[in-house]
């Protein structure tokens, strides 16, 4: 479980191709303080870490999460968002995160206003029922309020701070990100449609 607050932005070093996978070697300012078997939180994606030393943790992508997500599209030298699981005794700055992606979006505006950043992203349709108005969203790992929801696009608002503090400002119009909706809606569409069908 995460917050979707990112404390670190990662830098892809090295990516190995598996039998129906890949293996990251991510260089991070924390790599020294994680062990193996912890999970951490990659652009919103949840891994399990299977080694690391002073700079770098390695971590293994499965082929259902390089097609579902965009972990598949990383090439060596980009930017990830990070953030290391919660802990009981640990403030929910953000809110809840599974770190499980329901699916990806494509940035098809970006525009700055005044000091914060606005940006627009496209989402499967099918999914309209889970974005909310002044609700919460998970963008490549990224606890966010939804500003502005239409049909099939949403807009979030981005403060400087966040900006420059995760791998936004590297991201540009077209690019993908990966989606992950707030989890008590999912819960509460999901019972609202058992109800329908039962009637």
């Amino acid at each position: 479980m995460f917050t979707g607050i990112i404390k670190s932005i990662g830098k892809i070093q090295h990516i190995q191709s598996l039998d129906g996978g890949k293996q990251l070697t991510i260089a991070s300012d924390f790599a020294k303080n994680v062990s193996i078997d912890q999970s951490i939180s990659i652009n919103g994606v949840c891994h399990t870490i299977t080694a690391h030393d002073d700079q770098t943790f390695t971590v293994q992508s499965v082929e259902e999460t390089l097609r579902k997500t965009n972990i598949g599209n990383l090439r060596e030298r980009d930017l990830v968002n990070l953030e290391r699981s919660l802990h009981p005794e640990q403030l929910l700055d953000g809110h809840l995160v599974q770190g499980h992606v329901d699916a990806t979006g494509t940035i098809k505006a970006k525009e700055q206003e005044g000091t914060d950043w606005l940006i627009t992203i496209e989402y499967p349709p099918k999914h309209t029922d889970l974005i909310v108005g002044r609700g919460s969203i998970a963008v490549d790992g990224i606890s966010l309020t939804v500003a502005k929801e239409h049909r099939d696009t949403f807009t979030v608002a981005i403060i400087p701070y966040t900006y420059e503090h995760t791998n936004l400002h590297e991201k540009e119009v077209g690019d993908t990100v990966n989606l992950e909706f707030d989890v008590l809606g999912k819960y509460v569409v999901k019972y609202l449609k058992n109800r329908e069908d039962k009637i």
